[in-house]
């Protein structure tokens, strides 16, 4: 604003424009700070910048000035905006910088990635269309899509389009009056800062301190932290800079009168000078100060009647207008709208962006905006909303005038609004639910008795009890889970005492709720409730409460409880629908395990595996909860390929019906069963997004769920700091006290303990652990460790005391699972009969290699190893350690690679230092592993990371990860180099030599 301020005595240039092109005056501190940024992303450094200031500070002038000077720079500048009337628009701002450019792209994104953004991004959507692919809900009358988008897949998806949009010069995304943006957009951006793009990108918003939300002022924070960013307030211009920005033509005494009414703020000091009016300065009201208030209403009544109209009509369609739009809001033909947009131009109260019209600034369309009267502003939202159903437009679109606009009882305005609530439901879900509520002011009040007559008039549209139990959905997905659990318990206070169907599902999903906010107490007496209101316990709406119970207990290990419970329930009835028989057979499986019943536990997991089996997914999807207690009893019982899939089908599913919130209990699960497997790289992936749709859905029992496995993952990896470091975030969020998952926290804390040799602290951690309730196969694994630890330190009793513990962990006809004990006693051993010991850590090898644990297997051999080299036998102990290194180097297992390659060399195996992991018998190119070979060779056929990471289903950090591995046993620093490396042969480092 300062800087189309000009010199001269403004006072006489009345209502004109003022001239563009003068120099910024002050600012010297963000200018310097601008170019610091700059350089830095010059320098392929990710950069995040915050310009903080009240409204008319002058923010958007400097992000022109940052434009600008990226441009120089030859770095891309691309610019969007939220705006004031369409907060509820997700993503709006970021669509805004990047839709229009994204055309050129869409050769360079893979089709998954074209996928998950063409619900978002227009341009993808109608790209996608053109292409015969299904578009999303915000392509140009396209359908929506069928399948919701994960939150973080989507944000991921963005950062990789961020990469491509920057290549190869880098990339300026500028963001303007970001406290108007919905949570969606706040949540893109802090994924962006936590997991910054590769390319060269700085990203600089700009917002109003008073009226940002807690959770933007929180992300400017983090990126101090995480990126390096730089907070920036845009304070008032000074006396001295006034006096400069307004020349030598202003008098003193006016420029004074100026600056004592503006207060320094740019845009009031500019409003004022386009007046003669005398001007006082004044508290400021609402938006503006009564002075500038004054000054902007009398720069609209300068205008004719038409213009003024068409203004008006603007003002209420959007930010960024078409003619047609302001048209039809104002009631008057094309041609009259275009003069009037002429006059509005010429007196710079719009501006002209390629074929749409902005106003100059967003507090002139707010003045516009409030000059109309409140009634002719509804009927033009309405006519607006009418124009806009005529040309096809999205319901996502339409539904914010209709909220405006629509009346009670107008049920095309409420399907519409349910429309747009379903089309962003996973997206932008506190925006679906903005919708939600909005269709339920809309819809008429009725008892519940009338539901029956709702649901007749018209089927295609729920009834209002079926809008607020999807509205609990949709704020749980949101990470609201307070406002989710308080809908469907508003459903319970609504329904009659006598309707147990609805009565049990709204319960069942507010005790779901009460269980994320790790109020287990408050979700059984919610059950036990609804229970006794009900005549008869066996009837078929009484089956799904008993069934959420069974799952409370067995999450405090309270099997016997649980089992009581199921003893209640008939495995089938007449009355039931087919997917309740599937729900209860996928609860038996675990209360059988954990009390030993191993025939009746194997008895109930194959019946239950033949139900899952042929159900199709609608049935499965009713039952998401009672699923993944299938999966998880699968993995407790070491049927790790079994949990591996099932767990892959039921994220699938989840993640198709909108049900988010169980998503990371299921991906957590899939870490742990991939990481037993040695499939460490998924494994990882699966824990890293396990972890970002925890937080996204702000449940401290999903979060700590999910970081206690991504400790593991990491643990096993090689990297135990960032375990430890995951692991104690995990207990510091303090939920899961007295539960099964609370205890596996410090379970992941101990073992992180263990592989950085911190053994006293360690021994504590396991203390503690067990202490707490926890599985079985947990507490064996716990007592393995801490035998091989204690025996390590040459405490042979200490080892003897865990090795008897084990010994009561014992189940019979669970061989993987008794392994465990077969390995402590062989650690035990070593010191005092090492032949034994080598014998014991082979059979519990053998064991392990039938049920695919790869990495135990890895784990056994090398004690066996170690225990042949004790006893004598150093051809044996070479061979054990040849296949040790093998599986590790085969699962990533760094950390233990690294301990078997120290082994050999103690054993005088020579082991190369560079290429070491591929294994003595690799035969693939510089000692690489069979997964840095596949993606070294996409290298060579010139994919992209994203491109590979799509190819080979991994994530996008697991190939940066490979790529950086692959780069180090070639000796190259680049791409380039690993094609030349392929291409034209590389010595193989990883070729046996003499021992």
């Amino acid at each position: 604003m300062e800087g189309r301020t000009g010199h001269g005595d403004i006072a006489s240039l009345d209502n004109a424009a003022l001239p563009d092109g003068v120099p910024l005056v002050g600012r010297q501190d963000v200018l310097r700070a601008f170019e610091e940024a700059l350089d830095a992303t010059a320098a392929d450094t990710f950069r995040f910048l915050a310009l903080v200031g009240e409204p008319g500070a002058g923010k958007t002038r400097l992000l022109n000035e940052l434009s600008g000077a990226a441009e120089s720079r030859k770095l891309r500048a691309l610019a969007g905006r939220a705006a004031e009337f369409e907060q509820e628009m997700p993503f709006g701002a970021v669509v805004d910088a990047l839709d229009d450019h994204l055309e050129e792209h869409i050769g360079d994104l893979s089709p998954s990635s074209v996928r998950l953004l063409a619900p978002v991004f227009p341009a993808l959507s109608a790209a996608a269309l053109h292409d015969g692919h299904p578009a999303g809900p915000a392509g140009p009358g396209g359908p929506p899509v069928t399948t919701p988008v994960a939150r973080y897949q989507l944000y991921r998806a963005v950062r990789h389009l961020l990469d491509e949009v920057a290549a190869p010069s880098g990339l300026v995304l500028i963001l303007d009056d970001v406290h108007w943006a919905d949570d969606a957009t706040i949540e893109l951006l802090d994924h962006l800062v936590r997991h910054p793009p590769r390319a060269r990108v700085l990203i600089a918003l700009a917002y109003r301190p008073a009226q940002a939300s807690a959770r933007l002022g929180a992300l400017v924070q983090a990126s101090l932290q995480a990126v390096g960013g730089n907070r920036l307030p845009v304070r008032p211009l000074t006396q001295d800079e006034v006096a400069e920005l307004l020349g030598p033509g202003v008098s003193g005494t006016r420029c004074r009168e100026l600056y004592k009414a503006s207060g320094g703020n740019p845009f009031y000091l500019e409003a004022l000078a386009r007046t003669r009016e005398p001007l006082a300065a004044g508290d400021t009201e609402g938006e503006l100060p009564p002075a500038v208030r004054a000054a902007l209403q009398l720069e609209l009544s300068g205008l004719s009647p038409n213009a003024l109209l068409v203004a008006q009509s603007a003002a209420v369609a959007a930010d960024e207008f078409t003619p047609l739009l302001a048209a039809a809001a104002a009631e008057v033909g094309e041609g009259e709208a275009l003069t009037a947009l002429d006059e509005l131009v010429a007196r710079d109260i719009v501006r002209p962006r390629a074929e749409r019209f902005r106003f100059r600034h967003p507090l002139v369309r707010h003045a516009a905006y409030r000059s109309a009267a409140a009634g002719w502003r509804l009927a033009a939202h309405g006519r607006i909303a009418a124009y806009l159903t005529e040309i096809g437009a999205p319901a996502a679109v339409r539904a914010g005038h209709l909220e405006r606009s629509g009346r009670v009882g107008d049920r095309d305005a409420v399907a519409t609004l349910v429309e747009a609530a379903r089309a962003f439901a996973t997206q932008a879900p506190t925006t679906a639910a903005h919708w939600l509520k909005s269709a339920l002011g809309l819809m008429p009040t009725t008892g519940a008795a009338a539901e029956e007559a709702e649901d007749a008039a018209d089927p295609a549209l729920p009834s209002r009890l079926e809008l607020m139990m999807e509205l609990a959905r949709v704020q749980t997905v949101g990470g609201h889970l307070t406002e989710g659990r308080e809908t469907a318990r508003n459903v319970l206070r609504m329904l009659p005492p006598d309707d147990y169907e609805r009565r049990a599902r709204a319960a069942r999903l507010a005790a779901l709720m009460e269980r994320q906010l790790d109020r287990p107490h408050e979700a059984r007496a919610l059950l036990l409730d609804e229970l006794r209101r009900m005549p008869d316990p066996r009837s078929p709406a009484a089956v799904p409460l008993r069934m959420r119970l069974v799952a409370e207990r067995m999450m405090r290990i309270d099997f016997r409880a649980a089992q009581a419970v199921l003893d209640l329930m008939p495995d089938n009835s007449d009355d039931w629908e087919p997917s309740l028989k599937l729900a209860v057979a996928s609860l038996r499986p675990m209360p059988a395990l954990a009390a030993g019943r191993i025939q009746d536990a194997l008895r109930y997991l194959e019946a239950a595996d033949r139900l899952v089996n042929a159900a199709p997914d609608e049935h499965v999807a009713e039952w998401m909860d009672a699923i993944a207690w299938l999966c998880w009893a699968e993995t407790f019982m070491g049927q790790f390929h079994n949990a591996a899939d099932r767990f892959q089908r039921a994220v699938t599913i989840a993640r198709a019906t909108g049900q988010l919130y169980i998503v990371t209990n299921l991906m957590s699960g899939l870490a742990r069963a991939y990481g037993m497997l040695g499939r460490l790289e998924e494994a990882a992936a699966a824990a890293e997004e396990a972890v970002e749709e925890a937080r996204l859905l702000n449940s401290g029992q999903q979060l700590v769920f999910a970081l206690t496995q991504q400790s593991l993952v990491t643990g096993w990896s090689g990297d135990n700091d960032t375990a430890l470091r995951h692991a104690d975030e995990a207990i510091e969020v303090g939920a899961g006290v007295g539960e099964w998952w609370g205890s596996m926290a410090r379970y992941a804390r101990a073992t992180a303990l263990i592989g950085l040799g911190r053994l006293d602290e360690a021994a504590e951690a396991v203390e503690r652990a067990v202490s707490g309730p926890l599985d079985q196969r947990t507490q064996l694994s716990l007592n393995e460790m801490m035998a091989g630890v204690e025996a390590g330190r040459g405490r042979a009793d200490a080892a003897a005391d865990w090795v008897k513990r084990s010994e009561h962990l014992i189940i019979p006809g669970m061989e993987a699972h008794n392994a465990l004990a077969r390995l402590a006693r062989a650690h035990a051993l070593q010191p005092t009969d090492a032949a034994e010991a080598a014998r014991e850590a082979l059979a519990a090898a053998e064991t392990f290699e039938e049920a695919g644990h790869r990495i135990d297997v890895g784990r056994a051999r090398l004690r066996a190893a170690q225990a042949h080299a004790e006893a004598g036998d150093r051809p044996a102990a070479r061979e054990q350690l040849r296949l040790a290194a093998e599986i590790f180097s085969g699962c990533g297992a760094r950390a233990l690679h690294a301990q078997v390659v120290r082994e050999q060399r103690r054993l005088g195996v020579r082991v190369p230092a560079k290429g070491g992991s591929g294994g003595r018998n690799s035969r693939l190119p510089g000692g690489l592993s069979k997964r840095e070979y596949e993606v070294a060779s996409l290298v060579v056929e010139g994919c992209t990371n994203s491109q590979i990471a799509d190819r080979l289903y991994v994530s996008i950090r697991t190939v940066e990860t490979h790529l950086s591995h692959i780069f180090a046993k070639f000796g190259v620093s680049s791409r380039v180099g690993v094609v030349n490396a392929l291409t034209r042969g590389v010595p193989d480092p990883g070729a046996p030599g003499p021992e």
